[in-house]
């Protein structure tokens, strides 16, 4: 049988270290009074001490079941990611009909076609929406023109005629209780900044907290690789803006360790591009531009991987002992973005540097993944709540 105890009239430093050892714990404040007072009985000792380890362990993000859905999914970079934290894949998108065969391979189904096509309430209900949507201009005339005429507005007018409407009516009418949005760095300064303009201002509309940040791969992966990562967390559930910070990581890696040590030789530039590729380069430079080829340090990291690697492998090329520098692999591409081995390459050459050039890094989403239910578990522990609504 339990009982209540009922305490009062707590002086402020008291209460105010209580609330700072929880959220250092990440449990409930019953849960980290429980743990004190028990602690105190089982040592015999006064109450004010510090309980050495609470009894009851924060939530970790794997013991977090969730739902989520892969929109604008490419080969699956966020599947891979959420998927490794605990999460249940209940609907994905994906037009390319290349990327679609990639997809499939890897999790056993094929992801729905053009998004535009979907209806939301066909989407089953989820927990995380994630998508690496695509960057198109919008035009903010008729927006102006409204607000002058003190007109009404919203993102429908703001965004109609883009994929991000798309992705914005999903958003509107599914209320998935967080997002995980990745785009390209440029992103920000498009189109003068009005791009991030809309894009944030409908998320915050659509009555989100918003962070965003731009993250360098090279922290998981041997590539420099900036992306701008946006986490969104619906204000009917966290009525309060949560303690979200992004992931840092100081690791160093080195393009050595991603290396097939036995590359077919068709790798290898031909003269006829290798030398089109130097005079292309030394042109450029007599001009003062930057074009030109990158060849990697093998213990350092390298340049971005671009879906256009298949075109010539310009960025990032590797010298080779009296012969002309090669391109990475697919395989090596496939590393170099994080994509583990034992996922088979099953469409061409050129269809795989185009899917890898143009995926998310596993490594990277799911970093960001287990900050986000770092937050979700602090959450659940503070309230009787559940994210689904």
């Amino acid at each position: 049988m339990t009982k209540n105890v009922l305490v009062r009239n707590i002086p402020d430093e008291v209460a105010n270290w209580i609330m700072e050892e929880r959220q250092q714990y990440r449990v409930s404040q019953q849960e980290f009074l429980f743990d004190l007072l028990t602690s105190a009985k089982e040592k015999n000792s006064n109450i004010g001490n510090k309980p050495n380890t609470p009894r009851i362990n924060p939530l970790q993000p794997k013991q977090l079941p969730f739902k989520f859905i892969d929109l604008f999914a490419g080969i699956g970079g966020f599947r891979i990611a959420l998927e490794r934290l605990g999460g249940q894949c209940v609907f994905s998108s994906e037009w390319d009909k290349f990327s679609q065969k990639t997809y499939t391979s890897w999790f056993g189904e094929t992801p729905s076609g053009d998004i535009t096509k979907i209806k939301p309430k066909d989407i089953p209900d989820h927990d995380i929406l994630a998508a690496g949507f695509p960057c198109q201009p919008f035009s903010i005339a008729g927006v102006s023109k409204k607000n002058s005429l003190g007109q009404k507005h919203g993102f429908k007018d703001k965004t109609q005629g883009t994929l991000f409407f798309n992705l914005a009516t999903i958003i509107e009418i599914k209320r998935p209780p967080i997002l995980i949005l990745e785009n390209v760095k440029n992103l920000i300064s498009h189109d003068k900044g009005k791009t991030w303009q809309v894009i944030k201002e409908t998320l915050e509309d659509l009555n989100y907290h918003i962070f965003y940040k731009v993250i360098d791969a090279a922290g998981w992966v041997p590539q420099h690789r900036e992306r701008i990562i946006i986490v969104g967390f619906d204000k009917l559930v966290f009525t309060e803006k949560p303690d979200f910070k992004f992931p840092e990581s100081t690791e160093e890696h080195q393009l050595i360790s991603i290396l097939e040590e036995n590359p077919d030789e068709k790798y290898i530039l031909s003269d006829h591009l290798w030398n089109y590729l130097q005079e292309y380069a030394q042109k450029h430079k007599k001009l003062g531009n930057g074009f030109g080829y990158g060849i990697a340090d093998p213990n350092g990291i390298s340049r971005t991987l671009s879906a256009r690697y298949h075109k010539d492998g310009s960025e990032i090329l590797l010298e080779q002992d009296g012969k002309n520098p090669r391109r990475l692999t697919p395989r090596e591409c496939a590393r170099l973005m994080g994509f583990p081995d034992d996922y088979p390459i099953v469409v061409s050459d050129t269809q795989a540097y185009r899917q890898f050039g143009n995926a998310v890094c596993p490594l990277v989403v799911e970093a960001v993944g287990k900050k986000v239910l770092e937050v979700v578990a602090t959450h659940l522990h503070n309230e009787d709540v559940c994210l689904l609504k």
